[in-house]
């Protein structure tokens, strides 16, 4: 019954106000998904910035193609330094991801913290080292090309 983290950062040549209004708009999310992963948000205020207690609707297919409703609660809100994001259901049985932004000389550092529980106790743990790791990884390193397509690459 494994619990794991995913640490990744990413230099962004963009103003902190810039940065935090993209990422903190959900309607932004299916950009920075890889479109396999059949994102779709279904919840109605999809527009509206973030803000804590604000509950996001999505149907996604994390694996084999199967589309599984998921739904994350907005927990906790700095503007523009952090926000949480944790899954009350969904494929996880836990998913608590810290999204941090803080000003650098040339732009902005953004951190991600993906801290998380696969379901099925061993088989999940093993279902991790098999490919539930990996797959999180893609989805990042997708991310990272998909916020240097909107803000340019740091140099």
């Amino acid at each position: 019954m494994g619990f794991y983290q995913l640490h990744k950062t990413q230099n962004v040549p963009a103003t902190i106000d810039e940065v935090w209004d993209f990422i903190s708009s959900p309607a932004n999310l299916k950009k920075i998904t890889p479109s396999y992963m059949g994102f779709d948000i279904t919840s109605k205020h999809a527009g509206e910035k973030m803000y804590p207690g604000m509950i996001i609707t999505y149907k996604v297919s994390p694996v084999f193609g199967i589309k599984m409703n998921w739904v994350t609660e907005i927990t906790q809100v700095k503007e523009k330094e952090y926000f949480v994001d944790e899954q009350r259901s969904g494929p996880y049985s836990i998913w608590h991801h810290e999204h941090k932004i803080e000003p650098v000389e040339g732009g902005v550092l953004m951190t991600d913290i993906v801290s998380y529980k696969p379901p099925f106790g061993f088989l999940g743990s093993v279902a991790n080292s098999l490919f539930i790791k990996k797959k999180i990884e893609d989805i990042f390193d997708y991310r990272t090309d998909a916020i240097e397509n909107v803000f340019g690459k740091w140099v």
